[in-house]
């Protein structure tokens, strides 16, 4: 009897950029997806994407990133990703250096953004290296890392590390989609976001859902920041669970997220 092969997921990462809001409120930018991508197409998503092979060398090239040492090259890699992601589907510049020329950094994000997926990473290398920025790898703080459930039939499978940011600290924080994987932009409250998804007016994928549940637990920024600074970022895997003869989609109690489980028939399928 041979073992059933572990199904190969792609690794991701993805940054949840907070501000403070009116009366103090956390407020989270979150991107509507192009309803022609094959993964979560029209969905509300925080900025991400695919970790490339070219962010680790970004990460141990002291000229183009600082903190790195001592993080494994997965933390490493993926904590570029974030910054090379939000700059490119958001606008959003996560790095450290003098006060870029708007016209020159604008230009430089269509060049990221126009290039092969396999290219980004080194055209982000050539951006940080041009304005004389680096990546600080302690300005993205670990939230939690996600994997699909091993049961579900899913054709792209990524491993996806979430990672908290606060968007104050931006270089840039003039925000426009890039009109291709993100189709509009929008700051909101995680209390606003889950309502918009109850009444029908947002998609989520279950991952964001969640998400969404566990930052609408705190109030202020310093009090978010400080809590997750304390916790290890939990793994969470789902897993598929029937309750009272319904199928449910469930994750461990006792980690941070206050809402663990959906009616499987409520969940956007991919």
């Amino acid at each position: 009897m041979t073992d059933t092969p572990k199904p190969v997921s792609i690794q991701a990462a993805t940054v949840i950029l907070a501000r403070e809001g009116p009366g103090g409120v956390p407020e989270f930018l979150l991107v509507q997806r192009g309803e022609q991508l094959a993964f979560a197409g029209g969905a509300l998503v925080f900025p991400g994407g695919r970790v490339d092979a070219g962010d680790i060398r970004i990460a141990r090239n002291e000229l183009l990133g600082f903190g790195f040492d001592g993080l494994d090259d997965i933390d490493a890699a993926a904590r570029v990703t974030c910054a090379r992601e939000a700059l490119e589907e958001t606008g959003v510049l996560l790095t450290d250096g003098p006060h870029p020329d708007e016209t020159a950094l604008a230009k430089a994000r269509h060049v990221l953004a126009s290039g092969p997926d396999e290219a980004e990473s080194v055209s982000f290398a050539g951006l940080l290296g041009a304005m004389g920025h680096r990546v600080e790898a302690a300005r993205f703080i670990p939230f939690a890392r996600w994997e699909p459930p091993a049961a579900a039939a899913i054709v792209r499978r990524f491993d996806t590390r979430f990672y908290l940011a606060d968007a104050g600290r931006s270089a840039s924080a003039a925000i426009t989609p890039d009109g291709f994987e993100a189709k509009a932009l929008r700051w909101t409250t995680a209390a606003q976001a889950i309502s918009d998804y109850d009444a029908g007016r947002a998609a989520m994928v279950f991952p964001t859902w969640c998400n969404m549940h566990r930052l609408a637990q705190y109030q202020t920024l310093a009090v978010l920041f400080e809590r997750v600074n304390a916790l290890p970022a939990p793994y969470v895997q789902p897993a598929f669970e029937t309750v009272e003869g319904e199928p449910w989609l469930t994750i461990p109690e006792g980690i941070d997220y206050p809402v663990t489980r959906d009616r499987l028939n409520n969940l956007r399928r991919e």
